[in-house]
């Protein structure tokens, strides 16, 4: 197992609030819900920030968590945390060249652990529709608390759809002002095919300086 860095920044108040609630909605919403996918209808919504953020957030409740990439096709994490070490991926573990315990990386979080997405392959749709992808969702389900997936926006490509469906719940992020009433019905009820349970959306990059009594319920919460 590689220990990494992740060199997370302290959250805002308004932000730890926000993945706080996030967290508790999930664990209100049954104990069966485990293994979680994130989507969003487009790039650059902020997808992968909130699902690495709602990790964290369960890992600082003192629950077992597992961060999965499977954005096999464009994966920023590894340049946005600057990881510097020889990290093997999911792609490197479904393609059969490293085991399990070579792609699982330790964090500097409590309780919190990942996996990379790797190289990116050919055949991203047929590796996260392998029985081995099944297989290994069905094997870490058992050995942590939540198991948080990271995966390609349902907008673009189908690979959300796939993964989904070997999971418990999928969560749909939409960022403020970005797509329309109408494009986030299709790719809801594209995910909604999966047979997988959609447990709500989350709101991002909300401009609360717009939003008069947000902005002063955190502010004043902010100073005590």
């Amino acid at each position: 197992m590689v220990e990494i860095t992740l060199n997370l920044k302290k959250d805002d108040y308004r932000n730890e609030e926000a993945f706080k609630s996030l967290r508790t909605n999930i664990e209100f919403s049954g104990e069966d819900n485990k293994v979680i996918a994130l989507t969003s209808c487009t790039p650059s919504e902020g997808k992968s920030s909130v699902s690495l953020g709602l990790a964290k957030a369960f890992a600082e409740d003192g629950k077992s968590v597992l961060f999965v990439d499977a954005d096999l096709r464009k994966s920023v994490l590894l340049g946005r945390y600057r990881i510097m070490q020889d990290v093997k991926g999911l792609t490197h573990f479904l393609s059969g060249q490293a085991e399990i315990s070579e792609v699982i990386c330790k964090t500097e979080v409590s309780g919190l652990y990942m996996i990379f997405a790797g190289p990116v392959p050919p055949n991203p749709a047929e590796l996260l529709g392998s029985k081995k992808f099944a297989s290994f969702i069905s094997g870490v389900r058992k050995l942590y608390d939540y198991v948080i997936i990271d995966t390609p926006p349902l907008g673009s490509v189908i690979d959300s759809a796939i993964v989904s469906s070997v999971c418990d719940a999928a969560i749909l992020v939409i960022a403020a002002n970005s797509v329309s009433y109408k494009f986030a019905r299709v790719v809801k009820e594209q995910l909604e095919k999966s047979n997988c349970k959609l447990l709500g959306t989350v709101l991002n990059k909300v401009d609360m300086k717009q939003d008069k009594y947000y902005g002063k319920y955190y502010g004043h919460h902010g100073e005590k």
